[in-house]
């Protein structure tokens, strides 16, 4: 059975839970290429057989990885959104929760790292990787609306790029500080705009 969508990380059983958590240390730490379902299996005490048997394939595990991944970070960004009560804190607020964010996370975004391995459309990751990103762009663009920002998808556009940027700059210069130097320069973005 080869499943070519993400399943749903709430419904797993708890050996695929296992499985699941093993991988995306797996994954995050080495890469998605480098990291073998032999591996996977074996780190997480199962056989190759149950992890085929829960996912079908090891696209299927990616794209759940993902998933989880992506549920996790919109779950603490929505967090920061609404413990914010003005539309420029919100605005801010996938800033605060970056800063949270990287320090169990320094590798960088989880989801352009899979990005560089997996440039297949097709590939049932891909979508999962490309939504997260649209959604977050669409966070930014409402919070600059409801802040009245003039060009509120120009705003979003920007503090999404700084947001990026941290991202990769955490990982590529270790000796800087990116998530308080991108805090820092969309702040200046937001009083500028709004």
């Amino acid at each position: 059975m080869n499943h070519r969508t993400a399943l749903d990380p709430e419904t797993l059983t708890p050996s695929a839970r296992r499985i699941l958590i093993t991988a995306a240390a797996l994954f995050y730490d080495n890469g998605i290429a480098a990291v073998g379902v032999d591996r996977i299996a074996a780190d997480s005490g199962v056989t190759k057989r149950t992890l085929y048997n829960r996912f079908g394939s090891k696209e299927t595990l990616v794209a759940t990885y993902l998933l989880e991944r992506d549920r996790r970070w919109r779950a603490l960004v929505e967090r920061r959104v609404h413990r914010s009560a003005r539309a420029t804190e919100r605005l801010l607020a996938p800033f605060e929760a970056l800063g949270e964010w990287t320090v169990q996370h320094p590798r960088g975004c989880a989801f352009v790292n899979a990005l560089a391995e997996l440039p297949d459309p097709a590939h049932p990751a891909h979508r999962v990787i490309i939504e997260e990103k649209q959604w977050l762009r669409a966070l930014f663009e409402q919070a600059a609306e409801e802040a009245g920002a003039e060009r509120p998808d120009l705003l979003a556009a920007r503090l999404y790029f700084v947001h990026e940027g941290a991202l990769t700059a955490q990982a590529t210069a270790p000796d800087l500080d990116a998530v308080e130097i991108a805090t820092d320069l969309a702040h200046l973005l937001v009083r500028t705009a709004v």
